[in-house]
């Protein structure tokens, strides 16, 4: 899907912002799709490398039926080179070994395993969901016909026009604003930062449900001026729109750097709700009461969470049960 053809038997991908130009034999950025003979291959559809029955939590998404399961999916590849990736073994493995794994499984597996575990959503996840985008197309609409909802855990890179294709079966993503500079997008992910903004509005413009994560790095996108750029810009795609402000933990390329400093995150956290956001989240910091939902407007502790565990949902409904505010979100209590 998402390609034209150059002539001379070249082709242009149109999934992502790449836009990759494919000689005959060759592949694009991402490593899973090959030029053959004029034609545009997924080579990953269906090749399943990981599978997992994970709380939404997790994604994260807390404003998708809390307390929830998410059948998770993923294949090898990823049209990003993040050198901090935690996934970095399956992400990278087409573009560092030129390896093609995983298990071959039918879309309408995935769905009667959705089904049979309980999970109200399917997530395509851990990888990258743009560049197994035709088999998370096909899965998304079957699970759509077995009143299950479907998410993406993405690095927002894709297109207007793969956007507009998915957006009928998808029905919430977490999307990754890495950094507010384009010098950091191209030397530590190989990719550019507009786009990623781009798609961010696109996804509020589609009414996909939306929430934003932000890896705080030392050194690199710590910097008050650029976590203020960043909150602002969430702030205007919409005053709910949740940010999770996650702690970086030493990965794959970058091993020298610390860990976040844990005043970093409340710092950021600050910062997010001076900007005017409703829900600012703290990650990766098990037991912080950032972790928890508190109404907006009354302050009163709505979701009270641990890590990815919920020990208790204060909601009549979806409101506030002391003010009536209604919760952001697709929320369903447990």
């Amino acid at each position: 899907m998402l390609y034209k053809k150059l002539g001379d038997r070249h082709v242009q991908c149109l999934l992502c912002a790449h836009s990759c130009k494919i000689a005959p034999g060759k592949r694009g950025i991402c490593g899973v799709r090959e030029n053959r003979d004029g034609m545009l291959y997924s080579l990953v559809y269906g090749m399943v490398i990981a599978e997992n029955v994970d709380p939404i939590e997790k994604k994260p998404l807390f404003h998708i039926f809390p307390g929830s399961r998410s059948l998770s999916i993923a294949t090898v590849g990823c049209n990003f080179q993040c050198s901090f990736c935690q996934n970095h073994e399956i992400s990278q493995l087409p573009r560092e070994r030129g390896n093609i794994i995983g298990r071959e499984t039918k879309p309408e597996t995935i769905v009667e395993r959705a089904v049979k575990t309980g999970s109200k959503t399917i997530a395509y996840t851990y990888t990258e969901p743009t560049i197994f985008f035709e088999f998370a197309y096909d899965v998304a609409k079957m699970a759509r016909e077995n009143n299950i909802k479907n998410v993406f855990v993405s690095n927002g890179y894709m297109t207007e026009a793969g956007l507009e294709t998915i957006a009928p079966y998808l029905d919430a993503a977490n999307v990754d604003l890495k950094s507010f500079t384009d010098a950091f997008y191209k030397k530590y992910c190989g990719a550019r930062l507009q786009p990623v903004l781009d798609s961010l509005k696109k996804m509020k413009e589609l009414g996909i449900w939306l929430e934003v994560t932000t890896l705080i790095i030392p050194t690199l996108n710590d910097s008050d001026d650029e976590l203020r750029e960043i909150a602002r810009f969430i702030c205007s795609l919409g005053s709910e729109t949740p940010w999770h402000i996650s702690r970086f933990h030493p990965q794959y390329q970058l091993n020298h750097l610390p860990p976040t400093p844990l005043h970093t995150i409340h710092k950021a956290e600050k910062i997010g709700k001076a900007a005017g956001l409703k829900y600012v989240y703290t990650g990766n910091v098990p037991g912080d009461q950032g972790e928890n939902t508190y109404c907006p407007v009354c302050g009163n502790l709505l979701i009270d969470r641990l890590g990815f565990h919920i020990s208790r949902i204060d909601l009549e409904g979806s409101a506030c049960p002391n003010c009536g505010n209604p919760l952001d979100g697709i929320i369903h209590v447990q």
